[in-house]
């Protein structure tokens, strides 16, 4: 015996009338009409001022509604329209005119809406907007899943709350959590000129946790940055970038490279760490023809007299005047020092490296810059007991943002709502609950006033899609490309001469453990390096070494000074010391004393004093054979030099002046090298490559400070430097 199949009931798909007014049949249709009818089907309520149910050949039941549309689910969930077309056995609504869909977590408005009340999911395609206790989201297609509170939104999508504006074309948002996830082109707009860029990510509209993954900007004002991995917190103003990351201010025109950066929006800060490296952009005289590597080049050629023999084993220049003049020997010091026959470029970049870059904004008034005192003249000798080297003489020569937040013209009485809306949700958004439908009262379902409203805001809803500018895809790529084509545009203005006023800002930079700079001709390396925008004036300390072709330059702390994007003065205090090599790097050129002090003029120096046990030992070369002939040592209080046209014009030494030639034969291990010579050509950075992928070298019994701390705690890295800052300056105020 075969089994009997059996099929559900079609009784129980099958839509009740629970009540209605009064009913008429339609004599062209045949339908019956009924008059403010209640329905019930699976749980579900409908009602309506007038509507017909009708079948098809196959018995499946459709619903006809008109005027005052009311749907209530056992959920709680109530959707009010002017229109609907129901299909029981799908329990599909179409849903047309002023639709308002209500829900615990949002209520969903739109003039075209399809619903399945059995998936709980709804779709508009006409222009819609979803309102939550934070956020109000609008948009011209959207599909809502209302068990999971997920609601996926396609083109011309905006998101408003108090705190920010977001405007992309895809975007899935959860009313539970208030994720908001992207899949393209996203701009989020805060209230204090901040923008978050990113083509992926998620974003807490609640929180204002931001996490991207592709195509990221953050920016803010004047300021930029970029990584291929972004976080924002928008409660702490701290946005962390990590990969390839990029800092740009073009107002400062300052920028940084490195693989993590952390900015901070209360205190205007940057902190980069992981291979992270700084360029500026240095101006270099057009009419010149030769390097800037002969601005910084110690001019060690000293004059030597013609009459005195090379057979004499140690002969005393005549002392009848200490005054040696470069005239006694034109061919000796006149010759051009470190000549190049390129051409040199208008402009040049300089890197600088550290294990940690930091940098903040501070206001003007409160930056102290250093007072070196430098005199162009020489200044006051130095007075400390000397050896005395023979008789005194006296000698008087001498750095797109975003759009704007989209204006909401037109818009103020629906802005004012929704802020109002989003400000007081407990006042307005309060649990809706299904509205009691019974046979005695079926006037009790309608949305009335609440239909004006709707369409006041659908329109308004439309206008703002209508304005919004939605972002374009490589938004990141194209906004950082014309910010640092800003920041590398040198400026002619000397901001050392801006009026500063009590809230005139100025940015200070920070580099810290092993820190090394590379210029195509000149290149340094330090432990720690501060700068000020307000002076231009660069800060290396701690076994600070600057190098520019055979040359390197040391001392315990070295001060430059760049004004109007060119070289001005240095300062090299306390055992400063400056070495030539010569061309087979055997004997060195040597100028040493207590401080060094050198002053330019067009990127070369124009005049030079060493002060303090000055001594300058130089080896003369025969030009014809290239062979070492002799060797002067010069010893006094002071030794000047003065520059022109890269070649010595004039040379001096005065007060215990001692000098001395030396045949070559006579020239030893103990008499050709000065007391503190150091040559490290190893510790050189090679390149912008070698730059960041070497350290300089640490002797065995050295270990920096701070190497194993935590570079991420602004607090606690920064106070060594600044600390050296102070100690430094105090010193350089009490000798100068």
């Amino acid at each position: 015996m075969f089994g009997q199949v059996t099929t559900p009931s079609n009784e129980s798909a099958r839509m009740n009338l629970v009540s209605s007014n009064s009913g008429r049949i339609n004599a062209k249709t045949g339908h019956m009409t009924f008059y403010h009818p209640v329905y019930e089907h699976k749980g579900n309520t409908l009602s309506a001022d007038s509507g017909y149910i009708y079948e098809n050949e196959i018995k499946q039941q459709f619903f006809e509604a008109f005027g005052n549309v009311v749907i209530t689910q056992p959920s709680g969930t109530v959707i009010y329209s002017d229109y609907l077309h129901y299909d029981a056995s799908s329990q599909q609504a179409r849903l047309r005119g002023n639709v308002k869909m209500v829900d615990r977590n949002s209520v969903l408005t739109t003039n075209f809406l399809t619903y399945n009340m059995r998936s709980k999911v709804g779709t508009y395609t006409g222009g819609g907007r979803i309102i939550t206790q934070t956020d109000t989201i609008t948009s011209r297609n959207a599909y809502y899943f209302e068990n999971t509170g997920d609601a996926y939104f396609r083109h011309k999508v905006i998101v408003r709350n108090p705190s920010v504006k977001v405007y992309t074309d895809t975007m899935r948002y959860n009313s539970l959590s208030k994720n908001t996830y992207f899949f393209g082109p996203t701009n989020i707009k805060g209230n204090n000129q901040e923008n978050l860029y990113t083509e992926r990510g998620v974003y807490n509209t609640g929180t204002g946790v931001a996490n991207f993954n592709k195509q990221n900007l953050y920016t803010e004002g004047s300021r930029l940055l970029k990584g291929d991995s972004l976080h924002y917190d928008r409660d702490s103003g701290i946005g962390k970038a990590f990969r390839n990351v990029i800092f740009v201010d073009t107002v400062d025109k300052f920028y940084a490279y490195g693989g993590k950066g952390e900015y901070r929006q209360s205190e205007e800060s940057i902190l980069m760490t992981e291979k992270p490296y700084i360029i500026t952009v240095v101006q270099n005289d057009s009419d010149s023809t030769q390097t800037d590597s002969a601005a910084i080049s110690p001019p060690v050629t000293a004059p030597i007299e013609e009459k005195k023999t090379k057979k004499e084993v140690t002969k005393t220049v005549d002392q009848s005047s200490s005054v040696t003049n470069t005239a006694q020997n034109p061919d000796v010091v006149n010759k051009p020092l470190l000549v190049n026959s390129k051409p040199e470029p208008k402009v040049d970049s300089v890197y600088m490296t550290a294990d940690t870059l930091f940098s903040r904004m501070i206001l003007a008034k409160e930056y102290v810059p250093l007072n070196l005192n430098l005199d162009r003249n020489g200044g006051q000798l130095i007075e400390e007991a000397e050896e005395d080297y023979g008789e005194d003489e006296e000698d008087t020569i001498l750095a797109e943002g975003t759009e704007g937040a989209i204006q909401e013209e037109g818009l103020q009485v629906v802005g004012k709502t929704n802020e109002k809306v989003l400000q007081k949700p407990n006042e307005t958004t309060k649990k809706t609950t299904a509205p009691k439908i019974t046979s005695n009262n079926t006037s009790g379902n309608r949305h009335g006033e609440g239909r004006k409203e709707i369409d006041n805001t659908l329109k308004a809803d439309s206008i703002l899609r209508q304005r919004a500018i939605i972002p374009e895809a490589g938004h990141a790529d194209s906004a950082i490309n014309k910010a640092l084509k800003i920041a590398q545009q040198p400026t002619s203005n000397d901001s050392s001469t801006t009026a500063v006023s009590d809230t005139s800002r100025t940015r200070i930079v920070k580099a810290y453990y092993n820190v090394r700079l590379y210029k195509s001709d000149l290149q340094a390396v330090a432990d720690s390096v501060y700068y000020g925008m307000q002076d231009s004036m660069f800060r290396f300390m701690g076994r600070p070494m600057i190098w520019a072709e055979n040359s390197q330059i040391s001392a315990d702390t070295i001060y430059m000074q760049i004004l109007n994007q060119k070289m001005d003065n240095a300062l090299l205090k306390e055992n400063a010391f400056m070495v030539n090599a010569l061309t087979d790097s055997t004997k060195f050129n040597q100028l040493k004393g207590r401080k060094i002090t050198a002053f330019f003029a067009n990127n070369s120096i124009e005049r030079l004093f060493v002060d303090g046990n000055a001594e300058n030992l130089v080896f003369s070369v025969n030009d014809k054979n290239n062979i070492v002939t002799e060797m002067f040592h010069d010893r006094g209080g002071r030794i000047k030099v003065f520059m022109e046209d890269k070649k010595i014009k004039d040379y001096f030494t005065i007060k215990k002046v001692d000098q001395k030639v030396y045949p070559f034969n006579l020239v030893t291990q103990e008499n050709e090298i000065l007391p503190g010579f150091i040559w490290r050509p190893q510790d050189r950075p090679k390149s912008k490559e070698d730059l960041l992928n070497r350290k300089r070298e640490l002797p065995k019994d050295t270990e920096v400070k701070g190497e194993k701390e935590d570079s991420d705690e602004n607090s606690s890295t920064s106070k060594p430097i600044e600390k050296k800052v102070e100690e430094t300056q105090e010193s350089t105020e009490e000798n100068n």
